[in-house]
């Protein structure tokens, strides 16, 4: 049975949109969008990314060919979004709120449409707003979820306390170093479940950033996670020990009906360590 390759393509453009909902009165919009509500709205970089999914041809050595991804993109997904006021000049946000969430359904199901090649399919869509808040869609699983990734400045040292000295300055080296070292850890909180159909939204962002600010930023940012965080006292701090601890923080606080799905570390630009809970596992 021959593998599938999955091919993933990008395109981008620039839209304007606003959180407002003509059938409902100031307050009604106000309570339903929080800060974001705003008759005439605000406006984004927008980047799509498509995966389509396939077996490799073996006269061409291709899945599909790219130009034929590109060219439904282009024609069918950004062109009638590039360079508009999503609101007010798409039919199709007349009534359903442009948020990314529904972008991402938008994108899908006009990329289905129109994508006529047998030998490959659309698996996942993903639309950054910016490099902080995306949302993805993965259609064979009919999941969404929103990812917001913050940053934060911290130290450690690598010291498992179950192991005598020479046997922490063997195993971690350099990073054993007595007085520690720093990293800028970025990390990623994905959440999943499904968008309000009157908002759009699949959790209040404002909630959720405040979650985020308490659990994470409030607790190891500019910290030397060894010395200032309880939960590191008799625990090495490993970037999996951080992944999972962050994960058991917001376990259970994040805004419903929105779940917790994924959380991840970035300790450098070639370290990153995910963890899912209890959850399957990988599925985005």
């Amino acid at each position: 049975m021959a593998a599938t390759m999955y091919l993933r393509r990008r395109v981008a453009f620039s839209a304007g949109h606003a959180y407002w909902l003509d059938g409902k009165t100031d307050e009604e919009n106000r309570r339903l969008f929080g800060p974001f509500a705003s008759r005439w709205g605000h406006g984004h970089n927008y980047i799509v990314e498509a995966t389509v999914a396939g077996e490799i041809d073996p006269l061409s050595g291709m899945v599909v060919n790219i130009t034929d991804v590109d060219r439904v993109l282009k024609r069918h997904v950004t062109g009638p979004l590039a360079d508009k006021h999503l609101t007010y000049e798409v039919p199709h946000f007349r009534d359903t709120p442009p948020t990314l969430e529904n972008l991402s359904r938008y994108v899908a199901d006009r990329f289905a449409a129109h994508f006529d090649t047998p030998q490959a399919r659309l698996t996942r869509v993903v639309v950054w707003e910016s490099p902080t808040l995306w949302a993805t869609l993965n259609t064979e699983h009919n999941m969404i979820a929103l990812t917001r990734s913050l940053d934060f400045a911290a130290s450690h040292r690598l010291h498992a306390p179950g192991l005598s000295d020479e046997e922490n300055g063997e195993i971690f080296g350099k990073c054993n170093n007595p007085h520690g070292h720093g990293h800028n850890y970025l990390v990623e909180v994905t959440v999943a479940g499904e968008p309000d159909p009157t908002t759009g939204m699949l959790v209040d962002l404002s909630a959720l950033d405040a979650v985020l600010d308490r659990e994470v930023m409030g607790r190891f940012d500019h910290k030397h996670l060894n010395l200032d965080v309880p939960d590191f006292a008799h625990v090495n701090p490993t970037s999996e020990n951080l992944t999972r601890v962050i994960w058991e923080h917001l376990d259970g606080k994040i805004p419903p009906p929105a779940r917790l799905y994924r959380v991840v570390v970035r300790e450098t630009d070639r370290n990153f360590f995910e963890y899912y809970g209890a959850n399957a596992g990988p599925t985005l």
